[in-house]
């Protein structure tokens, strides 16, 4: 007998750990046997795995999940390659496909594509928004921040013309060195 399997990414397990650490929940949703999803799943350490699905049964699956984190702010990615995922991919709140060895459909239809086929990619993505978001709060403070400050002081009499270019203009080049930051994370 002649056994063909797909062959495990090497960093699979390594961003299944970390998404795990992050608090994300992991499924797997895949048209192989059971068994062999089974083995994988556990192997790689996905929490939870659907198999022998066909593309309207992973439709479904993922709208159960949508409706019942409805109410809540948490967000559900879907990550694919190939023409039966592309509805998903599309309808997921975010939708992430392998560009390498995506099909085109998948790729049209996904907001993200890793054009290395790198899992890792999706732990980088993860950990720059996070930071931006720091960083875009930092700046909204700051600038909203300064603004009203100066506002303050101009109804006192204290600020004058100057003052008030500064709270315009010297804010945003404050925020924009801020913001240039992210490109020292190394976004690659």
């Amino acid at each position: 007998s002649i056994v063909l399997t797909d062959e495990i990414k090497p960093d699979a397990k390594e961003t299944m750990r970390e998404l795990s650490k992050l608090g994300i929940k992991t499924k797997m949703f895949t048209g192989d046997k059971e068994e062999v999803a089974i083995r994988i799943a556990n192997e790689v350490g996905i929490n939870e795995v659907k198999a022998e699905m066909l593309p309207q049964n992973k439709y479904a699956e993922l709208e159960k999940i949508l409706e019942q984190k409805q109410n809540s702010n948490k967000k559900v990615a879907y990550v694919g390659d190939g023409i039966n995922d592309s509805p998903v991919l599309a309808r997921a709140d975010i939708g992430i496909s392998m560009g390498g060895i995506g099909s085109s459909s998948a790729i049209e239809a996904s907001d993200m594509v890793i054009m290395t086929d790198e899992l890792g990619k999706i732990l980088e993505a993860i950990n720059t928004s996070k930071k931006t978001n720091k960083i875009i709060k930092q700046n909204l403070t700051f600038s909203i921040g300064v603004k009203l400050l100066i506002l303050l002081f101009s109804l006192f009499g204290i600020a004058d013309m100057w003052e008030a270019v500064f709270a315009d203009v010297g804010t945003t080049l404050i925020t924009i060195f801020n913001t240039i930051r992210i490109l020292r994370w190394g976004i690659k």
